[in-house]
């Protein structure tokens, strides 16, 4: 790679990598809170740049293109207003003796380290550095899960931890599977796991090698992507792991996953003689929009709410993108961006009602609007946002998700509408205790930022009213791009 054709890559991967390494040394929580901020902002500034570079050339290890720009912009941009939010969130824990001073400087440390996993990940050109890069990025988490040394969080950690390394294996499985395949077309070594030479010559590849490649990976990056029957790590990986982790989950790492999937599908789609990887995804799609829809009804714990939210709102994705074409392919990313930005806010907002409020149980949070305005109006536009309600963005996504698969397959549109409308009655239920009525438990003032949050969900709002030209067509010829 020509480093002057990308010279944000370097920026990208390496201000992560040098971060985690200061802030692993230096002592003292706000130096390090800083460090992170600044250091996830340079990150985000140099991701910005890449809408204006020549995006023609890739390298062996590293690629630029038109597809992941949007998850890499979309990746730093959640990173860096979730450092901002941390930031103020774990000050408040180190206050309450929940972590101490060495765990603070582990955890901004894993944060860097985590950003750059999920950044080498949707920057991989080597299917291998892929597989490598996802795993850094799930074992950091598991890492970040347990940090509170509580029996709670280190099962949660743990149960996170087996079920990724189920993951692993599948996706690596999967991944050996696909250089078999190639080996005999592209030669032996480091070409037969370039992406971009796997795609120029797909159509040669064994489709059997291809169809049962497919199955693994999307099985095996699936349990990252928290799929049904494969998301058993996810609820309790929320509930049990710092708020700020929360957020990145759901709104970058179950991304980051899915990319993985959506670029060996193109893979699939480039041979004529493979299967159509679209029903399967299909399928998965609407197990995990079904079961978690219903699965909200019987939550009591806040953040294992919005987990199984996020559980839901991956299958709406994945069912898009299972559907193809340049419509359902556009919605699923326009959904997949408003559901990061949405759910990182909702997640915000959860952050600052259970420090103030000292709880996580539902039924113990009562009339937020009234005991701390800012932060009740904030969780009833998020929890709006996500439900699907118009004029906010994920109704636009959602409206294009249901209407195209009402043109194609009105039978499949029946379960993805109901399962939709269960999982909104189940939100609205659960926000009218919280936001409303006599207010409950603790009236302390809110002393943390609360920018993140209305930065948001301003930009939920906007995308909801207005997409921008530009904008919409980029997301076009991605869609196109997915085929």
């Amino acid at each position: 790679m020509n480093p002057l054709a990308y010279p944000a890559v370097p920026a990208i991967l390496g201000i992560p990598v040098a971060a985690a390494v200061l802030m692993a040394v230096l002592p003292g929580y706000r130096l390090t809170a800083r460090i992170n901020v600044l250091a996830s902002l340079a990150t985000f500034l140099s991701a910005l740049s890449l809408f204006v570079l020549n995006r023609e050339e890739a390298g062996t290890y590293v690629l630029v293109d038109d597809l992941n720009v949007v998850f890499i912009v979309l990746n730093t941009l959640v990173g860096f207003t979730t450092s901002v939010f941390s930031a103020s969130y774990i000050a408040h824990e180190l206050e309450t003796g929940r972590l101490t001073p060495v765990y603070l400087r582990f955890y901004h440390a894993m944060y860097q380290t985590l950003m750059f996993g999920m950044n080498l990940a949707l920057m991989a050109n080597n299917i291998g550095v892929m597989w490598v890069a996802i795993e850094l990025a799930t074992l950091t988490t598991v890492l970040m899960v347990g940090i509170y040394r509580t029996p709670e969080a280190l099962e949660a950690a743990w149960k996170y931890f087996i079920l990724g390394s189920v993951g692993i294996a599948l996706a690596l499985f999967g991944t050996i599977l696909v250089y078999m395949a190639a080996q005999p077309v592209v030669g032996e070594g480091p070409p037969a796991m370039v992406w971009t030479v796997l795609l120029k010559n797909a159509a040669e590849f064994d489709p059997a090698l291809l169809n049962l490649a497919f199955v693994f990976l999307l099985f095996g990056y699936g349990t990252k992507v928290g799929l049904a029957p494969l998301h058993a790590w996810l609820p309790d990986a929320h509930a049990e792991g710092p708020t700020p982790i929360s957020a990145v989950l759901s709104g970058l790492l179950l991304n980051v996953a899915l990319y993985a999937v959506l670029r060996f599908k193109m893979l699939l789609a480039a041979n004529p003689r493979a299967i159509a990887p679209g029903m399967l995804m299909i399928l998965l799609g609407l197990l995990s929009l079904t079961f978690a829809a219903f699965m909200l009804y019987r939550r009591n714990d806040i953040k294992r709410l919005f987990a199984y939210s996020s559980i839901e709102h991956m299958g709406i994705i994945t069912f898009a993108f299972g559907m193809g074409g340049p419509l359902a392919n556009f919605a699923g990313l326009l959904h997949m961006t408003m559901h990061s930005l949405t759910k990182s806010a909702i997640f915000f907002a959860v952050g600052h009602i259970t420090q103030v409020k000292g709880t996580q149980k539902i039924g113990d949070i009562r009339g937020l609007t009234e005991s701390h305005p800012l932060l009740g109006w904030g969780l009833v536009i998020g929890v709006i946002a996500i439900a699907g309600l118009p004029p906010l963005g994920i109704f636009t996504s959602e409206f294009l998700v249901v209407t195209s698969t009402f043109a194609r397959s009105p039978l499949l549109a029946m379960p993805l509408v109901t399962g939709i409308l269960v999982a909104f009655g189940a939100l609205l239920l659960r926000l009218n205790g919280m936001a409303f009525g006599v207010p409950s438990g603790s009236k302390a003032p809110v002393e943390a930022s609360i920018v993140p949050l209305y930065f948001h969900l301003a930009l939920v709002c906007i995308a909801g009213l207005y997409l921008p030209a530009p904008l919409v067509a980029w997301f076009q010829h991605v869609a196109r791009l997915l085929g």
